[in-house]
């Protein structure tokens, strides 16, 4: 019965009316901002499937780079740095959420863009990690993506707290602030990365990642998600070679892996894990089957509409 006040709470800013859409835009503006500016440590709360994990972050801005490492506090010591987005390295098996692509750059928030796709709106104000904030509502246009609750510091802009939300309301994915400190800077020996924290090896090849975003199309897609990256490179145990193409609303994103069979015996599969599903089938194409993967924090339903759209710009038959 405890959930109970927790879900009304919940419901009850998701099915506001969308009010104040031109200062929701402002504070989205300000957070795209803060996080490239302002430097901070502080400690977070994870949760995604009834699983919590706490860690401590150092985040520093300087000479125009953004420097960040990530330590989790539960368990086995795991850990990423990153450089202006890109993953330096990791140690452990990182949390499914935490850590991004090898070469997924920083993203910068276009509030323009974003309402196209979601209701923008300011619903109220709270407090987190003893810090006033301010509460903006991103509600989807369509079936097609998730919603988010975001608890804005008032002084920086930062997000203290963050809400992943399905159509119903419900709480897929929770991050939030316990602590921050936004006065003193990190230092290098905080940001330095702890001995088992392992580089990443960026061995994509750039020539096969070219070829695999000309090779393959998208019969559909959900409006406003577009492919913003590809990369290619061998997988170490099966020695194929996997192309990735990545796609972005601006906010959300997927991921669609495409690993040719080699006569390997597969089965279609569908996997949900709080918010994050996964959802693969087989494709025949003239040079072979093809596994097509599609993950990302997506409706599961949307993930297989868009793995069944997946086709090979040369004639493909199934």
């Amino acid at each position: 019965m405890r959930a109970i006040p927790l879900l009304s709470l919940l419901l009850s800013g998701w099915f506001i009316v969308p009010a104040h859409a031109d200062e929701a835009q402002d504070w989205l503006t300000r957070l795209g901002q803060a996080e490239q500016q302002q430097s901070f440590h502080g400690t977070f709360v994870y949760e995604r499937n009834g699983s919590f994990s706490t860690h401590n972050i150092w985040h520093r801005v300087q000479d125009g780079k953004v420097r960040e490492r990530i330590l989790q506090l539960d368990g086995s010591a795991q850990e990423v740095v990153r450089v202006d987005g890109r993953t330096q390295c990791v140690s452990g098996l990182l949390m499914a959420g935490l850590g991004d692509s090898p070469n997924s750059a920083a993203r910068t928030l276009d509030p323009q863009k974003l309402k196209n796709w979601y209701e923008l709106a300011v619903i109220g104000k709270s407090r987190v990690a003893g810090r006033p904030a301010v509460i903006v509502s991103l509600k989807p246009r369509d079936q097609h993506r998730y919603g988010f609750e975001l608890h804005l510091d008032k002084e920086t802009g930062l997000p203290l707290k963050s809400l992943l939300l399905n159509d119903k309301g419900q709480l897929l994915e929770r991050f939030q602030f316990t602590e921050l400190n936004t006065s003193d800077v990190p230092s290098d020996n905080e940001l330095q990365a702890g001995a088992d924290c392992k580089a990443i090896a960026l061995d994509s090849d750039k020539a096969s990642a070219g070829k695999a975003a000309q090779s393959w199309r998208s019969d559909w897609l959900p409006a406003g998600f577009e492919l913003t990256s590809s990369t290619s490179r061998k997988d170490p145990q099966t020695k194929t070679q996997v192309s990735s193409l990545m796609y972005d609303d601006g906010l959300a994103r997927f991921s669609v892996f495409l690993e040719p069979l080699n006569g390997a015996s597969v089965v279609d599969t569908r996997t949900q894990l709080g918010p994050t599903v996964a959802v693969s089938r087989r494709l025949t194409t003239p040079n072979g089957d093809i596994m097509i993967t599609v993950v990302g924090e997506i409706p599961i339903g949307t993930a297989e509409r868009i793995a069944l759209s997946m086709r090979s710009n040369a004639t493909a038959t199934q």
